[in-house]
C-alpha cells in the first residue's frame, strides 16, 4: 500500500545512519542510499534547532543539481541540546566520557532536523525531545563505552541500547527522535510531495 503511494518517486537518504536506513525500511519504502561528504561546520552564533536546520539543509545543497524530476532527498541532522550547548558525535573516548558524565542526573534536549527536497520544492522541519538521565556513577558510564562504542551518536548514547535500558528515567516526545529520525513526521511531510 505504501509503496503504492510513492510509486512514481525515487526516494533518496542521504544517511549513513545504520538506525535511519532501518526506520526505512520498517515504512516499507522502496529507497536508495547515496551519500557525500559534507563537512559540518556551522555558524557559532546559531543555537539549538538552528544548528539542525542549517545542517540539514547543507547536507542536502551537497546534491544540487544531480536530481532528476521524480526524487525527493531526504537529509537529516541530529544533536544533543545541554545548558546552551550542541552535543554531537564525541571526538573520542574521554570525550564521549565527559559528554555522559555531563548528562548524568540531568534534562536534555534531542534535536533532530530533517529536509526534503526535490527538483521543485524544499521542506525543513525538526523535533524536540528531552530525556533526563538518572544519575550515572562512573563505572557504568565505562561499562556503556567499553561494550557499546557509541562514538558514531550525537550526545554518545543510542537510546535503544543498554543506557537507555537502565539511565534514562524519562521521556518527553518521540523516541524515534532520540534514535535518529522523528519518522512519523518524515512520512507526512513525504506525503506532502506526493499529493
Amino acid at each position: 500500500m505504501v509503496n503504492t503511494l510513492f510509486k512514481n518517486y525515487n526516494i533518496i537518504l542521504a544517511s549513513g545512519s545504520p538506525r535511519r536506513q532501518n526506520f526505512f525500511k520498517e515504512l516499507d519504502l522502496d529507497f536508495e542510499i547515496r551519500l557525500k561528504e559534507v563537512e559540518e561546520i556551522y555558524p557559532d552564533t546559531l543555537k539549538a534547532e538552528e544548528i539542525t536546520d542549517y545542517l540539514a539543509q547543507l547536507k542536502a545543497n551537497a546534491f544540487t543539481g544531480e536530481l532528476a524530476d521524480n526524487d525527493i532527498l531526504v537529509t537529516s541532522d541530529t544533536i544533543v541540546w545541554h545548558e546552551g550547548k550542541a552535543l554531537g558525535k564525541p571526538k573520542d573516548y574521554n570525550d564521549a566520557f565527559e559528554t555522559l558524565r555531563s548528562l548524568s542526573g540531568k534534562t536534555h534536549e534531542v534535536i533532530t532536523s530533517v529536509c526534503l527536497t526535490s527538483t521543485t520544492k524544499r521542506v525543513t522541519f525538526h523535533e524536540f525531545t528531552k530525556v533526563t538521565f538518572n544519575p550515572l556513577p562512573d563505572n557504568y558510564i565505562k561499562y556503556y563505552l567499553d561494550h557499546y562504542s557509541p562514538f558514531d551518536k550525537a550526545g554518545s548514547y543510542g537510546i535503544q541500547e543498554w543506557i537507555g535500558l537502565v539511565a534514562i528515567a524519562r521521556i518527553e516526545g518521540s523516541y524515534n527522535n532520540v534514535v535518529g529520525l522523528p519518522v512519523d513526521k518524515v512520512f507526512q511531510h513525504l506525503l506532502i510531495f506526493v499529493a
